[in-house]
């Protein structure tokens, strides 16, 4: 019986210590993770006005709004999308996902390209940040 409990001990102890080397890598990853959200991302983007249809939160889609459709966000994220070659930034809500062209990292709607300046070329290089 004496041998049975110290062998649970012995199991006991390196579970927790496995534990918490989980736990840490986990509190690691997540630190890590929140850094990366805060960091800018740059890239190309473009405009959509697919007016009537539902968004993938459900939304029904209004192009006079500001909002944006991205791969990875979550739905009601705001971010600044900023336009590199003019300087001008908008803040948008993210309430679809796309782009679904490579290459691209945003998709903003009409209203939010007309005062990013960019409706006539259709797309532009932009960093966004939240």
């Amino acid at each position: 019986m004496r041998r049975n409990m110290t062998q649970v001990k012995k199991i006991s102890k390196q579970y927790c210590r496995s534990l918490l080397t989980i736990g840490a890598g986990v509190f690691v990853f997540a630190i890590s993770t929140v850094d990366i959200a805060h960091a800018a991302q740059c890239g190309r983007a473009s405009w959509y006005a697919l007016d009537g249809r539902r968004t993938a939160n459900g939304e029904i889609m209004n192009s006079r709004r500001m909002t944006a459709a991205h791969r990875t966000l979550r739905f009601g994220t705001k971010v600044r999308v900023r336009n590199r070659r003019n300087g001008r930034s908008v803040v948008v809500r993210i309430n679809d996902r796309g782009p679904f062209t490579r290459g691209r990292i945003i998709d903003v709607s009409r209203a939010a390209a007309r005062k990013l300046g960019f409706v006539r070329r259709g797309s532009t290089s932009v960093c966004i940040s939240r």
